[in-house]
């Protein structure tokens, strides 16, 4: 009896994965969250040559917010947000049945688990800016200089601090191989990388992924410079990366060459979305 009612709840759990409604929220979903990398780069390109703005998820929902029809796209993005959270979740325990087996299987799973936490965190974001709940003080950098403060107020502090810089880091350098290898096209129907247009979807994916491993790694440097030197206010999230970066020799080129390569990912979300695939 319980054998069959779990088979039939798994059963149900997978043709919901794959249902229609569910794809089309996905494919809104990744179309938000390139436009949400847009307007990180444009605002990216402010810092690195004004010095201003708020380069982060959390500064690019709220300039999002201030445009015409803001409100309604903000709704629309949590909605697709909450979709490719369930998507991917989906993906973590039923999906890559047919491609992958064993600790190949699992280490995939885990990484669409993974994505949904970072998809679900952003939704949470979406929804508070639309509904004004979002805290009006500090921005997401502040936010991330307490969570640091927490952890080196802990036992063992600094060790668990460079902890979260080493797995960001490794993060990083994940992102920046899947660039570099092309191995994003995996989340991508064959047809999206054949002709011209498939050229054009490889060439933004990789400069996209690149230039997220070098934001991310930033991020995770922050931390590490945290630790060592026992200062919250050294970490920082994406913000005070893109912000570290502008401070560095030539760092106007280098952060604008960073904000056209997430601009870059931005656009290949669009592309992403078109030919996403079931997993």
């Amino acid at each position: 009896m319980s054998e069959g009612m779990a088979r039939r709840g798994e059963r149900a759990g997978r043709e919901a994965h794959q249902s229609t409604t569910l794809e089309t929220g996905a494919r809104i979903g990744l179309v938000a969250y390139g436009i949400v990398h847009l307007l990180i780069a444009y605002i990216a390109v402010q810092v690195a040559w004004s010095g201003g703005g708020d380069a982060s998820s959390g500064g690019a929902l709220k300039t999002l917010d201030e445009q015409p029809f803001g409100k309604m796209l903000l709704w629309i993005t949590t909605i697709g947000l909450v979709a490719l959270v369930l998507w991917q979740l989906g993906s973590a325990v039923w999906g890559y049945r047919t491609e992958e087996e064993g600790l190949k299987r699992t280490r995939k799973r885990l990484s669409s688990a993974g994505r949904a936490a970072l998809y679900a965190v952003l939704a949470v974001s979406a929804f508070k800016v639309v509904t004004g709940s979002s805290s009006g003080g500090g921005g997401s950098d502040s936010k991330e200089e307490g969570f640091t403060a927490n952890l080196l107020g802990a036992p063992f502090g600094r060790v668990l601090v460079a902890i979260v810089g080493i797995a960001i880091v490794v993060v990083a350098v994940r992102q920046a191989h899947r660039g570099l290898t092309d191995s994003f096209t995996h989340d991508l129907q064959p047809q999206a990388t054949s002709g011209r247009s498939g050229r054009a979807v490889l060439l933004v994916g990789r400069a996209g992924y690149v230039a997220k491993g070098v934001a991310i790694g930033i991020v995770g440097l922050l931390f590490g410079v945290s630790a060592i030197t026992y200062d919250a206010d050294k970490a920082g999230g994406l913000d005070d990366a893109l912000k570290t970066l502008r401070d560095q020799p030539f760092g106007p080129i280098l952060l604008s060459l960073v904000a056209a390569g997430l601009a870059a990912f931005g656009v290949f979300c669009f592309a992403w979305a078109r030919y996403i695939r079931q997993r």
